[in-house]
């Protein structure tokens, strides 16, 4: 990172109090501020990073070239060296920025040379992704086949956040894998504010997922999903409490939100939540459930039914009575 020099241009209109005090509080806060030329994770730069790796899990819809069969093999090359290259530099930033910061990491990343260890975890990284693809196309499936609104699976690629979301939490969650500090956070947090769905990266998640509309879903770092499950917007897979060590401060890395079997459906607006919470293979969880305990396999849960009150609207009368004045 090149450090830029001090800029001593006069700027006369700015208020010199006001500079003074603005200053003063940012060299008294250090939890809002980063000086210096280290190293510092890119936002930007990890933008771009997802980018490429969205034409490599998605080719021909997001490129600005045409690709054929027989140009694929030199564009899946110079892809993934644009990959490599993107990734080393973010995993390298992350890793050197921890090393000097007051964050919990690894030591294997942090006692090692930045370079040789960006460098290995970003090879893993890579040998991963057919895994990625394969994952991602049977989601785009599931979607396809979870949606009649859906005319192709086009559409679910082009239009469905639900699949953005999915797409960068399996970006993330490889990069949680390898133990990447920071990195996947930012992947993540870049898709929650596109998509309006929070995916921790830590989250395990199976096959053939499918998040139909998805905007207010919330699925917590502790959470597993197994395969071919459906969920609808406004879900949340939450924790019901968090543990306090004898000094006060949370208690991290425990199980603290549920289990989801195979093929099972979460309608809109439930709830669950808790590490102890498992719902069985083949459950339906219906709309607006609030759950914090577990359900055998093969079983369907629902609120009981509401009462509903209708009563005439006193401002539908006032405006009949008026037209019929008029009349």
């Amino acid at each position: 990172m090149t450090c830029p020099s001090d800029d001593t241009s006069d700027h006369a209109s700015i208020d010199a109090e006001l500079v003074s005090e603005l200053t003063e509080s940012i060299l008294a806060e250090t939890r809002t501020r980063h000086l210096g030329c280290e190293h510092i994770p890119n936002r930007e730069a990890v933008g771009r990073l997802i980018d490429l790796l969205r034409q490599m899990a998605f080719p021909g819809f997001f490129d600005s070239r045409t690709l054929t069969p027989r140009n694929l093999p030199l564009h899946v090359q110079e892809l993934l060296a644009r990959i490599s290259i993107a990734s080393q530099e973010q995993i390298r930033s992350v890793i050197r920025y921890l090393a000097h910061s007051n964050a919990q990491t690894p030591c294997d990343l942090v006692s090692g040379e930045p370079d040789a260890v960006a460098a290995r975890i970003t090879r893993q990284f890579m040998a991963r992704l057919p895994e990625i693809r394969r994952l991602i196309a049977l989601d785009v499936q599931a979607a396809f086949d979870g949606d009649p609104a859906a005319i192709h699976t086009d559409e679910v690629v082009f239009c469905y956040p639900g699949l953005d979301a999915i797409f960068a939490h399996r970006i993330a969650h490889e990069l949680t894998r390898l133990h990447v500090p920071l990195l996947p956070r930012l992947i993540q947090e870049l898709a929650h504010n596109a998509t309006g769905i929070d995916i921790h990266p830590g989250a395990t998640i199976g096959e053939s997922f499918f998040i139909d509309h998805g905007t207010g879903v919330v699925i917590g770092e502790t959470t597993e999903i197994g395969d071919h499950c459906r969920i609808y917007q406004g879900v949340t897979l939450g924790a019901k409490s968090f543990q306090r060590d004898e000094t006060g401060r949370l208690v991290r890395g425990v199980k603290r939100h549920p289990t989801i079997g195979d093929r099972v459906t979460i309608y809109a607006g439930a709830v669950i939540l808790g590490g102890d919470t498992i719902i069985g293979d083949d459950c339906v969880i219906n709309g607006s459930v609030f759950l914090t305990r577990s359900v055998p396999p093969g079983h369907i849960v629902r609120q009981k039914s509401p009462e509903l009150v209708m009563r005439s609207n006193p401002m539908n009368r006032e405006r009949n009575s008026v037209v019929d004045a008029g009349g």
